[in-house]
């Protein structure tokens, strides 16, 4: 890239005209006139003389000039006086002060305050003891009374798309990446950033109250970057909502040369992202860093090279010259004077090494690698980043969908950690992580390992130092932004929701009851946070071996048991056992020990409990485990995504592939028009299906993946723990239901795909499969999240059932909307399968997701069940179906007593195998050992599965 000067840059010198021609005059007359306008010539114009100084050139613009110059080498640092500010730049007008009382203060670390919080100005004036002269005499003071809920910084998410890919998803809704180049750092997330997001608001719902919007990944480099804050603002534009706008983003305009810059931020990528997009290699990518950075270094030299000159008033040696300035270089050029901060898109080990030779070869640091699944396994290599490792910023769980990913572990927050490298848990929202759900990806890094002051650390203090922003974000601190997030409960526990959430001291959600008092302050009342231990932090199960067991095999550990069992098991100190009773509901029995006897035992023999009680009498030989107060409850089930039939969802060699669709008439001949069994494809030992068996998910349902309407076929259950096909019990039921994709996709219209169905149900013949699902021997499920489209089967539904005078069971999986027609549902004796359990509004289908507390009361779950339909949870993804039982406590928490414990495993076991058609019965389900609770305690550890089909007890 060749260095450009620009023309409306140049300066402009000034240089002496020659005097007019003197008229002839006397001789001593002409010599005096001559004497004295040598004389002003030298005086005026410094005409060089043997005896006189050399000549000053001076452009016309030199304070501007030397303004530049020396700014070159001034860093980003907060302004003179930033901390003892006591109005930010973002308050507006109109905010009433507010004191919070009764509050239990997360300070960061593990400093904790029982105490109030004042905000006044859009900054925290006070923390701990509030003096009451400091507000007594504020006009509209409101009071909180917090009830010690916990109140923390509001979350800063590093990385985020929201706004430039917005939901609902719509044509001109998404500028996340440019494809007109490699290398293009000239341009600018802000400029796409559309403030009609849905998630705005649902995000803020969350307790996200700032977030980092980054350019995508398609290319090496992708753009610049911008920090905003996530509430409207009275102007309504995109600018209004940056935090900090960097200078250059107005031009400079009415800017205090000698003021320390703001910080800027720039989108890296490396790896399969821009090598998929350009066709390129990895060598090919770090080609194009240094072609870039080379290109901007010899802008900076010769920015050096001419600012040397203008400071040191040597203008003669530039008088030809402007300033060296090239727009497609600027933001590079401030990334090697150190006035960016650099984030990076990067998975693999060899391509942190790559990076890490262009930082050293350039001399510039990385605020955060991305992603960054192999960061974990180079915590060494990591450290050799010019100017110190930089923060990781990554997912909990959201792994294996790539090759670069197929490396991630859950435990690589803990590893990292434990090295001394920052940590931040990130969402990339809108996918794969709504950023809503922040808190919950610092919730499972701390189940698994991460310390719980680094798990909030992660969320708050540690993305807002990664981001230039630890002055005024990221901690609740006198002279802080008043971001401000008060709790239900400790927000580490599953399900933690906001009560209240203020951005520069704005409150964003509504408030309950107000009372005005006899002294002018309005007293506000919350909702009322949960109580009980869910106040506390949670506690983890130790996961220090599996950790390093992670490390021993390179990110690659054994997940199979590590002992089977014919023989007997005894399970001892067992707090309950959960069973099902002659019609498959879900009960619990209690164990409890007498006098001062063990009696909470549970014995058993080839996978069956033969014991309960006092056991150990009976054991022969037994291998004795002990439950440390654990629980057994029966395996749960997973259902919507591919389990089984894909390894690496993006690498087409790893998956079964896809069914074949109803309209596009592309069936093998050889099919005869006879459906597609998911069990025929399933491949077993695969790292997620094995995840999921470790986490007490024993039975997966799948069907064939369908691309869009078409015959995804039929669904077949097995068990998540089975190592082949042939294996005794790996299949449970070949068949369970017959699938089906029904949605606005495009081609062919919605009325068209009710009519294929319309047709294909009602001139079936006996003996076809059709038949069968008109008269309802097998199940039909409708993948479908439009409210109307439901409404249009269900009516369907009926149809069909006069038609034949039959009962039809059918089935809704995803069901985004079903809330809205749950009456209907109920009515029609319709099964619903909620997947995920959280639903984001992503595509316009679902953008009348009911969201649940604390926007509604309600939620999707909780609502269809109040209407006793027959609710399951699924999920989408396969690498979700290891936090299922996550999914059941969420919803447990969320319904705020509206919904059992029996009722929230249900969810995840017998209630999706009543929907889908699968039979089960209390003497060949799979049975889960919980150790340190039960399988509603998030910090219990799934330590044995039972099988009496299998006739085995695996042990982890």
């Amino acid at each position: 890239m060749s260095l450009k000067l620009e023309d409306d840059v140049l300066p402009a010198y000034i240089y002496a005209a020659p005097p007019p021609a003197p008229r002839r005059r006397p001789k001593l007359a002409r010599f005096v006139l001559l004497a004295i306008a040598s004389y002003a010539v030298v005086r005026l114009w410094g005409l060089h003389l043997p005896w006189s100084h050399p000549p000053v050139y001076s452009p016309a613009n030199v304070d501007k000039i030397i303004a530049q110059c020396r700014a070159l080498p001034l860093v980003p640092t907060p302004p003179v006086g930033f901390a003892a500010r006591t109005e930010s730049d973002r308050f507006e007008p109109g905010t009433p002060p507010t004191l919070i009382t009764n509050a239990t203060i997360w300070l960061g670390g593990e400093r904790v305050v029982v105490g109030e919080l004042y905000m006044d100005g859009g900054v925290v004036m006070a923390i701990g003891y509030v003096p009451k002269e400091l507000y007594a005499n504020e006009p509209g003071v409101v009071v909180v009374n917090a009830r010690e809920a916990w109140v923390t910084p509001g979350i800063v998410d590093l990385h985020s798309h929201l706004g430039v890919v917005s939901i609902p998803t719509l044509g001109g809704a998404a500028d996340g990446n440019s494809v007109l180049g490699t290398v293009q750092p000239w341009l600018r997330s802000i400029d796409g950033l559309n403030t009609h997001d849905m998630a705005y608001t649902t995000s803020i719902a969350g307790g996200v109250t700032s977030a980092l919007v980054l350019p995508g990944s398609a290319d090496n480099i992708g753009g610049q970057a911008f920090m905003i804050k996530l509430r409207p603002t009275k102007e309504r534009s995109s600018n209004a909502m940056v935090l900090e706008p960097p200078y250059a983003l107005w031009n400079g305009t009415d800017v205090d040369p000698d003021a320390p810059p703001r910080w800027r931020h720039i989108k890296h990528a490396c790896g399969e992202n821009p090598a998929r997009v350009y066709g390129q290699t990895r060598m090919d990518n770090v080609y194009r860093f240094r072609q870039a950075y080379t290109a901007a270094a010899a802008l900076r030299d010769a920015q050096d090279s001419y600012c040397a000159s203008a400071l040191a008033g040597d203008w003669k040696q530039i008088a030809d010259q402007s300033f060296p300035y090239d727009l497609a270089l600027e933001a590079l050029v401030d990334v090697l004077r150190g006035k960016v901060k650099v984030n990076v898109h990067c998975y693999e080990a060899v391509d942190f090494d790559g990076f890490v030779r262009i930082t050293n070869e350039f001399k510039f640091p990385v605020a955060a690698f991305h992603h960054a699944h192999e960061a974990y396994l180079v915590p060494d290599l990591l450290k050799k980043t010019w100017g110190g490792a930089p923060a990781i910023a990554m997912f909990a769980t959201f792994a294996r969908y790539k090759r670069e990913a197929y490396r991630g572990s859950e435990f690589a927050p803990k590893i990292l950690a434990d090295e001394g490298i920052p940590v931040v848990m990130k969402s990339d929202h809108p996918m794969p992580v709504d950023s809503r759900y922040l808190m919950y990806e610092a919730q499972q890094a701390f189940l698994y390992g991460l310390n719980s002051s680094l798990a909030l650390a992660s969320v708050t203090s540690t993305p807002a130092e990664a981001a230039g922003f630890a002055h005024r974000l990221g901690r609740l601190k006198v002279g802080h932004d008043a971001d401000v997030v008060v709790w239900d409960s400790h927000p580490l526990q599953l399900g933690a929701t906001p009560l209240q959430v203020y951005i520069d001291g704005i409150a964003q959600l509504s408030y309950g009851p107000v009372v005005v008092t006899e002294n002018g302050f309005t007293h506000l009342s919350l909702k009322e946070k949960k109580s009980g231990d869910l106040q506390t932090v949670p506690s983890v199960a130790d996961s220090e071996m599996e950790a390093q067991q992670v490390l021993a095999h390179d990110g690659e550990p054994p997940l199979g048991p590590k002992e089977t069992y014919e023989s007997e098991v005894l399970f001892t100190n067992v707090q309950s056992i959960w069973r099902r009773d002659s019609s498959e509901e879900l009960f619990e029995q209690t164990l409890t020990a007498d006098d001062g006897l063990s009696s909470r035992e549970v014995l058993l023999h080839h996978g069956n409990i033969v014991c309960t009680g006092s056991c150990a009498h009976v054991a022969v030989s037994a291998r004795i485990v002990d439950l440390h107060n654990g629980s057994i409850a029966p395996g749960l089930t997973t259902f919507g995504s591919s389990l089984g039939l894909v390894e690496i969802k993006f690498e087409p060699s790893t998956t079964d592939g896809y069914a074949y669709d109803l309209f596009a008439n592309n069936a093998p001949a050889v099919l005869d028009g006879k459906p597609l069994r998911a069990v025929d494809g399933v491949q077993f030992g695969g790292k997620d299906m094995l995840m999921a068996y470790r986490s007490g998910v024993t039975t997966a349902i799948s069907g064939p993946a369908s691309p869009g309407f078409g015959l995804a076929g039929l669904s077949g259950a097995f068990r998540t723990g089975a190592w082949n096909k042939a294996e005794k019990g790996s299949v449970i039921q070949p068949v369970t239901a017959m699938h089906l994709v029904i949605g606005p996709k495009g081609q062919p219209s919605i009325s068209a795909q009710v009519a294929g169905l319309r047709q294909l149900l009602s001139a079936s013949k006996e003996g076809e499969i059709w038949w069968e699902l008109s008269h309802g021997t097998v199940p039909l499920v409708l993948s479908v999240n439009n409210a109307d489209i439901m409404s249009t089967v269900i009516l369907l539904k009926h149809e069909i059932e006069a038609q034949f005078s039959s009962s039809m069971k059918l089935s809704f999986a995803g069901a985004s909307e079903a809330w809205m027609i749950a009456k209907n549902i109920a009515d029609a004796e319709i099964g619903v399968i909620i997947a995920p359990s959280r639903a984001t509004p992503l595509e316009w289908p679902s953008r009348r997701t009911l969201p649940g507390p604390p926007l509604t009361e309600e939620s999707n779950i909780s609502l269809l069940l109040a209407h006793n339909v027959t609710v399951g949870i699924g999920v989408v993804w396969e690498w979700q179906t290891r936090n299922t039982r996550f999914d059941a406590i969420w919803a447990y928490r969320e319904g705020g007593g509206k919904i059992s414990k029996g009722q929230a495993l249900a969810l995840v076991s017998s209630n999706v195998e009543k929907v889908l058609g699968l039979h089960t019965s209390s003497d060949v389900g799979d049975l889960v050992a919980y150790r340190g609770g039960d399988f509603l305690s998030p910090g219990a550890k799934v330590v044995g599965v039972m099988s009496a089909e299998r006739g085995v007890t695996d042990l982890f």
